[in-house]
């Protein structure tokens, strides 16, 4: 009877210094599969980074819909796998060159303002540079990855 009041102390342990690994894991990650980036805040006098984030300047500035943060993920490929938008769901880097012929980078950015009623929206837009163009690939949400 030892033997297995041992055995399970032993077993209970083992588990719960996984769970805790797992849990340290996730956490550090900056949530919802973000890889670290941070909102930015995008207003009159903001220096856009890249050709992306001009353009969504320029639109905002047109729309008078300044300030607006983004959330600029880059090509982070973890971020894109919880992506989950109109027309792709959790795709791959390589889903995305077999769907667009000519493709030659992406990039995932998620935006957030006040619309005219004042309430918030945040939405995350995947980018396609096709053949040099950038373009609106997809619009959705980001959801927490694994």
């Amino acid at each position: 009877m030892g033997g297995i009041k041992w055995s399970s102390a032993v077993l209970f342990l083992f588990a719960a210094t996984l769970l805790t690994a797992a849990f340290s894991c996730s956490s550090s990650t900056g949530g919802k599969g973000t890889g670290g980036a941070e909102w930015v805040m995008m207003d009159e006098s903001y220096v856009p980074k890249d050709d992306v984030e001009a353009f969504i300047k320029a639109d905002a500035v047109n729309r008078g819909a300044l300030p607006l943060f983004i959330r600029n993920h880059k090509s982070d490929k973890r971020a894109l796998s919880g992506f989950k938008g109109r027309q792709y769901a959790g795709p791959s880097p390589r889903t995305l060159e077999m769907l667009n012929p000519g493709l030659d980078d992406w990039m995932l950015v998620d935006i957030r303002y006040k619309s005219e009623s004042e309430r918030e929206i945040v939405r995350t837009v995947l980018y396609l540079s096709i053949r040099g163009v950038w373009k609106v690939g997809d619009s959705g949400t980001l959801i927490a990855s694994s």
